[in-house]
């Protein structure tokens, strides 16, 4: 697959409608600034389609973007950011709860982890809640240039065990160098098409 269109829809702080809801719908979901942003604009080959900041916890809503016309890539606000006070912990909580059981569109999350860190609590508590809810997920372990390719497989090896998963299942993904792009993409197409022939 290759991304040739890719327009933001709208940003919502409660899951509702929106332009063109009931397309297919690819999540992506993790701690703040894991890398989301930057892992949407890579896959889009746009620099500022997703807004990107050094500030944590900056996405604080629900974006949605609509590509080739086909289906939608809905950006969750990113959590486990310290600064954020208990009440504002809540709302996330309720809004992700909210948008996981409404969401009928949803076909696939991909859950960001740093690739250079041990997943933490929020990360487990994250892809414990998917396998419950039975939402297939593909963990993408970012920011892949950051360190040497041979280190990655041992880096692999905690997030593994932290969320029970294969190495082989686990992308390895750069915005930077575009190391997993074609990965995700191709995963992005076989969730989609594999809908259709359903």
């Amino acid at each position: 697959m290759e991304i040739k269109q890719a327009e933001f829809v709208t940003s919502m702080a409660r899951y509702g409608n929106f332009p063109g809801r009931g397309l297919d719908q690819i999540a992506v979901v993790g701690k703040s600034n894991v890398g989301k942003s930057s892992l949407i604009n890579r896959l889009c080959n746009r620099k500022a389609l997703a807004r990107t900041s050094s500030t944590p916890g900056k996405t604080r809503l629900i974006n949605v973007f609509l590509l080739n016309g086909a289906f939608h890539l809905v950006d969750l606000p990113g959590y486990g950011y310290a600064k954020v006070d208990k009440q504002e912990k809540q709302r996330w909580g309720a809004m992700m709860q909210e948008y996981f059981e409404q969401a009928e569109e949803l076909k696939h999350v991909l859950t960001l982890v740093d690739i250079r860190h041990e997943p933490t609590a929020d990360d487990i508590q994250m892809n414990t809640f998917l396998r419950q809810m039975g939402i297939p997920f593909t963990v993408v372990a970012t920011k892949a240039d950051k360190i040497s390719r041979g280190a990655r497989q041992k880096q692999l090896a905690p997030i593994c065990r932290a969320l029970l998963v294969q190495p082989w299942e686990i992308i390895c993904f750069s915005s930077e160098d575009g190391t997993g792009r074609d990965q995700v993409l191709t995963l992005m197409e076989k969730t989609l098409t594999e809908e259709d022939e359903a």
